[in-house]
C-alpha cells in the first residue's frame, strides 16, 4: 500500500498540490544542516543504518528521542502500521532492545518477510477493525502505536477508533505524516472534514469535555493526556485521570 500511495502521490503532486514536496527531499550535503548538534539515540541509530531501508523526515528523530525515552530498555509492546522495507522495525528494535515486543502490519504480502525475529509482521489492512483486533489479541495490549501506513484519511480514522481503546494507559498513539491531510488524493484538503488534522482538533475538544459538557467523539476526556503536535506528526498520550479541580493555598490578601 505504501508503494502504491507513493506512486500516486508522485504522479499527481505537481498538478494537485500548491507545494511540490519532492523539493523537500534532502541530498547528502543538505542533510548535514538538518541533523541535531547533539543527536540522541534514535538519530544515531537512523543515520548509522546499514540494514533495510528506512525513510523518515529528519525532524521526527529528535521528537522520538524526546517522547520515547521513558520506554527505552523496558519490555515495551509496540505496533507499527506500515512496514514497507522493514528498516523502521529494525530501528525500533535497536532503540528498545531485545525484550520489546514489536509487531508490524502492512497490506503488501511481500512485507511478511522483512522482519527478523523476534519482531513480527502480519498482513492485512489498517482499515479492517477485525484484523487490527486480532493482531492486538495475538501480541498483547500495546504501549505504543505508530500509524505510518497509507496516510489516507479514512484509514487513519478507522485505525485510531479501533486501536485507541486497546492502547494501555500510559501509552502513546503516534500518527506520522499528518501533512497528507492537505492532499486531495488522500481524502484531504485544507480544513476538510474527516482528515487526521481535523480529528486532532476534535480530540482537543474531547480532552476538554468536562468544560463544554458535549459528547466526546473519538475518546473520553478521562483518558486523553497530552496531545503534542509537531510539524507533520502528533503524539497522543493515553492516561487515567481525574476530573480537574482547583484549590487555594496561602493567606487571603485584600487587593485594591
Amino acid at each position: 500500500m505504501k508503494n502504491l500511495v507513493a506512486k500516486i502521490a508522485d504522479k499527481l503532486l505537481s498538478t494537485r498540490s500548491r507545494v511540490d514536496h519532492r523539493d523537500l527531499a534532502l541530498n547528502d550535503r543538505d542533510v548535514v544542516e538538518h541533523r541535531s548538534v547533539n543527536p540522541g539515540p534514535m538519530e544515531e541509530i537512523f543515520f548509522s543504518n546499514q540494514g533495510r531501508m528506512a525513510l523518515k523526515w529528519i525532524h521526527y528523530l529528535p521528537v522520538y528521542d524526546r517522547v520515547l525515552a521513558p520506554f527505552r530498555g523496558k519490555p515495551v509492546t509496540m505496533l507499527e502500521i506500515g512496514v514497507a522495507h522493514g528498516g523502521s522495525m529494525e530501528m525500533w528494535r535497536s532503540y528498545f532492545g531485545s525484550e520489546a515486543t514489536i509487531f508490524g502490519i502492512d497490506l503488501n504480502p511481500q512485507c511478511a518477510t522483512v522482519a527478523d525475529p523476534p519482531s513480527q509482521v502480519r498482513i492485512g489492512s489498517q482499515a479492517d477493525p477485525d484484523f487490527l483486533r486480532r493482531v492486538v489479541t495475538e501480541m498483547g495490549a500495546p504501549d505504543l502505536i505508530l500509524d505510518d501506513g497509507s496516510h489516507i484519511a479514512t484509514h487513519q480514522r478507522v485505525s485510531f477508533e479501533t486501536l485507541w481503546p486497546l492502547l494501555k494507559a500510559g501509552g502513546l498513539y503516534m500518527i506520522e505524516d499528518i501533512h497528507t491531510a492537505y492532499y486531495t488524493w488522500m481524502e484531504g484538503g485544507y480544513k476538510r472534514a474527516g482528515t487526521a488534522i481535523e480529528m486532532i482538533k476534535t480530540l482537543i475538544d474531547d480532552q476538554h469535555g468536562w468544560h463544554h459538557g458535549r459528547k466526546q467523539i473519538f475518546a473520553n476526556c478521562e483518558e486523553i493526556g497530552a496531545i503534542t503536535v509537531f510539524d507533520s506528526i502528533v503524539i497522543i498520550e493515553k492516561v487515567n485521570r481525574r476530573r480537574p479541580g482547583y484549590y487555594k493555598t496561602g493567606k487571603y490578601a485584600t487587593v485594591s
